[in-house]
């Protein structure tokens, strides 16, 4: 060992000693290192730490630094950094606490085994300190993310819940965790400590860089906090600490943002607190959470069945459901015919089961429905009724309501060339009552045009109702771009920025990989016109806005709406020019228009369209056969 550590400068060298080739004399030493390292005040001890953090990402299953006091180590070296501040503040000391906590999160992850381990090493206690936020946000993200793996795991678990106050600080950052990091780092860059940007970028990066990087450590800040918060609320006795209004109301839109999207996030903490009884009467008591639990059942998030699951729960609890029975049918309804979502099989006939069984309740006075929300109900298990009918019905028939169907829906396109938008909503109705219930395709077309109709007569309600019938029926699931243009401009009208976002996103996605030349995309270029929404989406639903607003980094834009924090380059999608978009300059997306308008000088307020747009002539007509 002395031979290979001859040139090195710092005597009992952590690498040395990883070098050494007999296993049990590297053994003895890597246990000694791990002794002495938080007693010395040697200059470097950051590298070997850092090498330390990189074998516990690169593998975190391996048990022989557990085994050998790693644990131990790092929670000792985190209780030094909190205590001594001179040692803290010198050489690159100040990267220590982060990289412990980090190493203890990473070792934890996966292994019950470690996490004991872990809890009988002691580091409960200084990782509670740094959540508390002992030192800055960065140490409060990794230390929240090691306590987060450690109340995973049922052995473990009680160990976190004997400190009372964890779960209190975890609500605390959830709530507050983006304007901590906008006010403490984003917002000025000249204040910004610089081995938080270390941190960020791995010294590659620039303020553009550091400005990104912390959005997603933000993000991810307030997603563990909430994955900690979601330990707690299995068990029922810490439900009333988490259901306060305060904090529930706030759930639904914390969403993780495109930089976080895996993760379930304030919608999967909310599915877990509606899973349970105690949970349910404080969230049916907030009319916002259920507003905002509908938006995103009806919307293409990625979660959309952990906010449906939730309103079925709702229904389903006798005192529950008389509070939310007529705001959450109408999404549910819409959703009714859905088939398949994620791992939920058959999910409309579940829908359609908890719809029947809330009529059914109605008889013993369980519940108190309105007239218009039982028409609702009876009409979706009129509809099953009708598709059970038509099985036995001779095929000759079903063709002749087929045929007629298309005539009445022919009408409708009639009527909507001449500028004639509610006759050819009510056209497209007629076509619906006699369209058979398994001519899927059909029924898909003939929801998405009225849906277009109900954007031009200004109800966006309607048109994000039969826009989500549409892509409900629509085989793969969500995935009929014009029916998800059509709900994007219908959200957007109604400030719901996320859920626009979200459809505009799919929508341009959509039409990259379709094969019909109408929604193709032009040399892989966006259309303008989605490009134009989701930026404007992008803004509105930036993960620091609200921080950005209370701390006055919003400054207007004239027409262009908000601009939160530094102005920058925006196009990171490609526009089409106009002579990439026709030879008149109309945006050639197909007969069955999607609202998108060409004449961008005269059309600046292209997301709320009107009857204007059918008397000027623009590019609004609805395709005679499928979009």
């Amino acid at each position: 060992m002395d031979k290979v550590s001859s040139d090195c400068p710092y005597p009992g060298c952590f690498f040395c000693v990883m070098k050494e080739g007999n296993p049990s004399k590297r053994r003895a030493s890597v246990l000694k290192f791990f002794r002495e390292l938080p007693c010395q005040d040697d200059d470097g001890q950051v590298l070997p730490i850092s090498g330390l953090w990189n074998t516990a990402m690169a593998h975190p299953n391996d048990p022989e630094f557990i085994e050998l006091g790693i644990f131990e180590c790092m929670s000792a070296l985190i209780w030094k950094g909190l205590k001594n501040r001179r040692w803290l503040s010198h050489d690159q000391n100040i990267y220590i606490p982060y990289y412990a906590a980090h190493i203890i999160g990473s070792y934890t992850m996966n292994m019950e085994e470690f996490a004991e381990n872990a809890v009988h090493a002691g580091v409960i206690p200084p990782l509670v300190e740094l959540l508390r936020g002992r030192l800055t946000w960065v140490e409060q993200r990794v230390a929240v993310r090691a306590l987060g793996h450690l109340a995973t795991y049922a052995s473990t678990f009680p160990a976190i819940a004997s400190h009372g106050e964890i779960l209190e600080l975890s609500i605390q950052l959830a709530m507050s965790s983006l304007e901590i990091v906008y006010s403490h780092f984003y917002q000025y860059v000249d204040r910004r400590l610089s081995y938080h940007c270390d941190l960020l970028t791995r010294g590659m990066g620039g303020v553009e860089m550091e400005s990104r990087k912390a959005e997603e450590w933000a993000s991810q800040l307030q997603c563990w906090s909430l994955q900690l918060i979601n330990c707690f609320a299995f068990k029922q006795e810490f439900l009333p600490t988490i259901c306060k209004p305060e904090f529930l109301t706030k759930l639904p839109g914390m969403w993780g943002g495109l930089v976080n999207e895996n993760s379930p996030a304030g919608i999967g903490l909310l599915r877990t607190i509606c899973h349970q009884k105690l949970g349910r009467g404080p969230v049916a008591s907030c009319p916002g959470i259920i507003d905002a639990l509908c938006n995103i059942a009806q919307s293409s998030d990625d979660w959309q069945y952990m906010a449906i699951d939730c309103l079925l729960w709702l229904l389903q609890d006798p005192n529950t459901c008389h509070k939310v029975i007529d705001k959450v049918v109408p999404a549910l309804v819409d959703l009714a015919e859905i088939t398949t979502l994620g791992d939920h099989k058959k999910l409309g006939d579940s829908i359609v089961n908890v719809l029947q069984e809330c009529i059914q309740s109605q008889g013993s006075g369980r519940s108190s429905t309105s007239s218009r929300t039982k028409e609702q109900i009876e009409d979706i298990l009129n509809s099953k009724q009708r598709l059970k009918w038509e099985k036995s019905m001779p095929k000759e028939d079903l063709h002749i309501k087929q045929a007629a169907a298309l005539v009445v829906k022919l009408e409708g396109n009639s009527l909507f060339s001449s500028g004639n938008i509610s006759g050819a909503a009510s056209k497209y109705s007629e076509a619906l009552a006699l369209c058979p219930m398994r001519s899927r395709k059909e029924r898909v077309v003939l929801y998405s045009n009225r849906a277009q109709c109900y954007l031009l007569l200004q109800q966006p309600l309607a048109a994000i109702s039969d826009a989500t019938r549409a892509l409900c029926l629509h085989k793969p699931v969500n995935r009929h771009a014009k029916s998800l243009w059509r709900r994007a401009q219908a959200y957007d009208m109604l400030g719901l920025a996320k859920e626009s976002l979200l459809d505009a996103i799919l929508f341009i996605n959509e039409c990259s990989q379709s094969n019909d030349p109408d929604l193709s995309l032009r040399q892989n270029k966006v259309p303008d016109y989605a490009e134009r929404l989701v930026k404007k989406q992008m803004r509105a639903a930036w993960l620091f806005r609200e921080a950005a607003i209370k701390h006055g980094g919003v400054h207007s834009q004239g027409d262009g709406g908000d601009m939160y924090g530094p102005e920058t380059d925006d196009s990171e999608w490609e526009t089409a020019s106009e002579s990439d978009i026709g030879n008149d300059g109309r945006d050639d997306m197909g007969d069955d228009d999607d609202g998108d308008w060409n004449n961008d000088d005269e059309r600046k307020d292209y997301d709320k369209p009107s009857m204007k747009d059918i008397k000027h002539g623009y590019n609004v007509q609805l395709a005679e056969e499928e979009p």
